[in-house]
């Protein structure tokens, strides 16, 4: 409810409220990863290639990322609780859907719905609770939220490679329709309507230059890799796209009498400084969990599921961690949470620099937990910081924006993980097969114990697939302290929040219990 209290409210009702908007959350962020495991069997049902398959997840992405700034407007246009509903159903039935199709071109084109429905979920979960809570409650309901946006991404590879073992890879979008129907009686049950403003007219022009940029960059990101990035013609196109389309879209807000989003949002200090650091934060929660499957997989030999199990640690910290938030929030300067959250983060990483292929599962799920814990530290006050002097009229975008950036970030630190990792295979290979010839000291007590051979083919491959395996186990060490560095290069954004007013002792009567 832009502009008007949420006094009006009755804690139960807040806290039902809390419960269907995180539901929808939950769908949402689960999506976004959920699939990704079931790659390969779609791959053979549907009778693709390995290019072909990789546009179910691309397909989503690109929607998702230009619809989200359509959030505002739509919600301004014509009702944020209609809007919430709509995205729900649409969402859900879409999934429904992906689940059915018989073909690639239909669970592209269901994924792409799916995508564009999803992208409203989580800035109206966002700016849902800004307008639902008083100001002293809203880190603690960010942090029953932020389990929600949190848990999805890190949940979603161990429950979707269950559903796709011991299930069918469909039941990865079936499992989507209870959650939906549950989210969206909520939803018609306790969400009050905003203010419509039929008078506010679409800019289309400024719509077209940021869906074109962003879709660009999107493209970009994702198949950089593949295609070689800037010797592919495709990729110099999609740069040239998004940097154009981004140009455009900054001059037209800026001189347009009602551009299609506002440029004050980004003049408040705290918003600006937020987004940065969502940037960083999207940066290392999708990458490091992009780089522990394969690592887990392919260097360790764990089977799908167990390499689920092992991740869960670091959603059991981030659990934890909001919580705590959740108890303390309102009495912490929220600008130490987010520090000492970064700080544990950058500590997590710095542990994994020194794994190797005989780490023990123990170790992998300490400093799982550790940087859960850090996650769950830095996202609700962070948010609560971020919108403290927004005005309430502007929360619907900024929402949208807020989780646009974060979004791009967990795109950009994706990219750049896979390049990364792909490049220092290659660099850390030809450094190691530098130091294998027969005056190696190494080598001649291998070949002397009858470990390898030199002298066969069948010997050459093994010592080869030896180097590359160790080469590989560097790579991934070296991307580990590249997130390490992405971390600790976000702690003095933390300089640039302002904390929150403080505000009377008297209103903490609306506690989340």
């Amino acid at each position: 409810m832009p502009g008007s209290s949420s006094a009006a409210l009755t804690p139960a009702r807040r806290r039902a409220i809390t419960a269907a908007v995180t539901l929808a959350t939950v769908i949402q962020t689960l999506d976004a990863t959920i699939a990704n495991v079931a790659l390969p069997r779609m791959q053979g049902a549907l009778g693709a290639t390995q290019e072909q398959i990789s546009w179910v997840l691309t397909s989503y992405i690109v929607a998702t990322a230009i619809c989200m700034p359509l959030t505002g407007f739509l919600a301004e246009r014509f009702g944020r609780r209609r809007l919430f509903i709509a995205s729900v159903v649409g969402f859900t039935l879409a999934s429904m859907l992906c689940g059915a199709a018989g073909t690639l071109e239909q669970i592209v084109l269901f994924r792409v719905l799916q995508g564009a429905f999803g992208a409203f979920l989580v800035p109206l979960a966002q700016a849902v609770l800004l307008d639902t809570w008083p100001r002293e409650k809203q880190t603690a309901a960010m942090a029953v939220w932020g389990v929600g946006v949190m848990l999805g991404p890190i949940l979603g590879p161990t429950l979707g490679g269950w559903l796709t073992e011991y299930q069918n890879w469909r039941w990865v979008f079936f499992i989507n329709l209870p959650i939906g129907i549950f989210t969206t009686l909520g939803l018609l049950a306790w969400l009050p309507e905003t203010p419509v403003d039929r008078a506010r007219r679409f800019d289309l022009a400024g719509f077209a230059f940021l869906a074109i940029g962003l879709a660009a960059l999107q493209l970009m990101l994702d198949r950089g890799e593949s295609l070689d990035w800037f010797d592919s013609r495709e990729i110099v196109l999609e740069a040239v796209l998004a940097a154009l389309g981004l140009y455009l879209f900054v001059a037209h807000i800026l001189t347009h009498p009602a551009p299609f989003v506002q440029p004050r949002l980004f003049v408040d200090r705290n918003f600006a400084a937020g987004l940065a650091t969502a940037f960083a934060l999207g940066v290392v929660l999708l990458a490091t969990t992009t780089l522990l499957p394969p690592f887990l997989q392919g260097l360790m030999g764990y089977p799908v599921f167990d390499t689920g199990l092992l991740l869960a640690p670091r959603g059991i910290g981030t659990a934890l961690a909001m919580i705590a938030v959740g108890r303390i929030g309102d009495r912490v300067d929220p600008r130490l949470l987010i520090l000492l959250g970064l700080g544990l983060c950058a500590a997590s990483l710095h542990a994994m620099t020194g794994f190797d292929t005989d780490v023990t599962p123990r170790l992998i799920a300490i400093t799982g937990i550790v940087q859960g814990l850090g996650i769950g530290f830095v996202f609700p006050p962070l948010t609560t910081v971020a919108f403290a002097s927004l005005a309430p009229r502007d929360r619907n975008e900024g929402a949208a924006m807020f989780s646009l950036v974060r979004n791009i970030g967990s795109s950009v630190g994706i990219s750049v993980v896979v390049s990364a990792l792909s490049h220092n295979i290659r660099a850390n290979h030809a450094a190691l097969a530098e130091h294998i010839d027969e005056s190696s000291l190494p080598l001649r007590l291998a070949i002397e114990s009858g470990a390898w051979r030199i002298d066969t083919p069948e010997g050459l491959a093994a010592i080869d697939a030896e180097v590359t395996r160790q080469a590989t186990t560097i790579a991934f060490l070296q991307d580990f302290r590249l997130m390490m560095w992405v971390c600790i290069a976000a702690m003095p954004l933390v300089l640039l929040l302002r904390r929150p007013l403080s505000v009377p002792a008297a209103r903490h009567s609306a506690a989340i219990d």
